[in-house]
């Protein structure tokens, strides 16, 4: 039975980061995943994600997206393709003492650029927006959009490149010898050995380990809406309108980049949801929801044809942390999940982290609220829509 360094199952965004840095750090490494890279299952298979520093007053967060911005644009580089589209993040403010006003002071604290927008400068800048209801805007010129089904693809093809295995499996934990866990095994019996093995199952993981994260990853559907502008409106592509976030409200956005309509989303959690068996059919109510905002902030499009639907889905924690520990009864396997809804701008970071980890070095500044025993609030907290003071939406908790 061929055996490598590492095992990391799970390919989407934390394990193929995982994977890349772990192999580049000359460990060898294979990568599992049962439905292949980028598959429509994965919380990170949809077409786009957006990537922003504004997490309120959370400086960790903040540097975070800060380095993995950077390790994006280079994996695009290095890949050759466009994965990071820098068309800037615009965020509706409703009050003075909100998510975006703690933005502001980390940002100040962390030399991030910012501009603080009045309404009126809001419509002046991209009349296509309705601003007139709002208190102010915050507006991240260096942030943007991640191409995201095509980051994790290029990042698990440069871990090929590198020397990387990976296998089309679906894999279980498998024999255990006191402290350690020898392989993991597929339904047909099939098993791969390692010296240490990471599960990055996001969706999945509660069910894996269900003794320790069945209370800490609850999995929701989450629905998201693509409108078809008029033939040759192009003032919702990328470039000619930022991605948008609006928190108290539980709405965001992303422009309309390769052709594709702007995305919105309605950032409340869904109903629990299986990402094996569930269909990818969204719910009319999302549809409803998506319209009236859109239809409000975005008037133009009013009247504008839904062109395309997703379903994924959220693996969020009580405190929406992420999840990266050692497993309780195993010295050799490390537990990597709760991304949460704001996960994939972190991806590489997380990889980063999971490799220290492995080579043996303590939890960074920050991190020490992913372990499993760290007392876990329940808090709207880092996604992109908070407890609403408009639209009556409550997060989780």
């Amino acid at each position: 039975m061929q055996s490598s360094d590492v095992v990391v199952i799970g390919a989407g965004v934390f394990g193929a980061w995982s994977a890349l840095l772990a192999r580049r750090a000359g460990m060898s490494v294979t990568l599992v995943d049962a439905y292949g890279i980028g598959h429509p299952r994965a919380t990170s298979g949809d077409e786009t994600r957006i990537i922003r520093s504004g997490h309120a007053g959370d400086a960790y967060y903040t540097a975070s997206s800060r380095r993995s911005r950077e390790a994006w644009m280079e994996l695009g580089d290095e890949a050759g393709e466009r994965i990071f589209v820098g068309c800037g993040v615009l965020w509706f403010a409703h009050r003075e003492g909100g998510f975006e006003a703690g933005s502001i002071a980390t940002f100040e604290a962390e030399g991030v650029p910012y501009e603080k927008l009045e309404a009126d400068a809001v419509a002046e800048r991209w009349p296509q927006i309705t601003a007139d209801e709002l208190g102010w805007a915050l507006y991240e010129p260096e942030g943007g959009l991640l191409m995201a089904r095509r980051g994790v693809m290029a990042a698990s093809r440069l871990f090929a490149r590198a020397g990387g295995r990976f296998e089309l499996a679906s894999m279980w934990p498998g024999t255990p010898d006191g402290r350690r866990l020898l392989d993991v095994v597929a339904p047909d019996g099939t098993r791969l050995a390692g010296g240490t093995f990471v599960f990055a199952c996001g969706p999945w993981l509660p069910r894996l380990f269900p003794e320790y994260l069945e209370k800490v990853i609850r999995v929701t559907k989450q629905d998201v809406v693509f409108f078809g502008p008029r033939g040759g409106d192009g003032r919702f592509a990328a470039e000619w309108m930022p991605c948008w976030v609006d928190y108290d409200a539980s709405f965001y956005g992303i422009p309309g980049v390769d052709g594709r309509g702007p995305k919105i989303a309605p950032d409340r959690y869904g109903p629990v949801f299986d990402p094996s068996s569930g269909e990818r059919i969204v719910d009319p109510d999302s549809i409803r929801l998506a319209r009236r905002f859109i239809g409000h902030r975005f008037p133009a499009l009013a009247d504008a044809p839904v062109v395309e639907t997703r379903v994924c889905q959220y693996e969020t924690t009580p405190d929406t942390n992420f999840v990266l520990d050692r497993h309780p009864d195993f010295d050799n396997v490390w537990l990597v999940g709760g991304g949460s809804g704001h996960g994939f701008k972190h991806g590489p970071t997380m990889g980063a982290a999971v490799v220290a980890r492995l080579a043996g070095s303590p939890p960074a500044e920050g991190e020490e609220r992913f372990g499993l025993s760290h007392p876990r609030v329940p808090s709207a907290g880092m996604r992109t829509g908070g407890d609403s003071i408009v639209t009556g939406f409550r997060g989780y908790g």
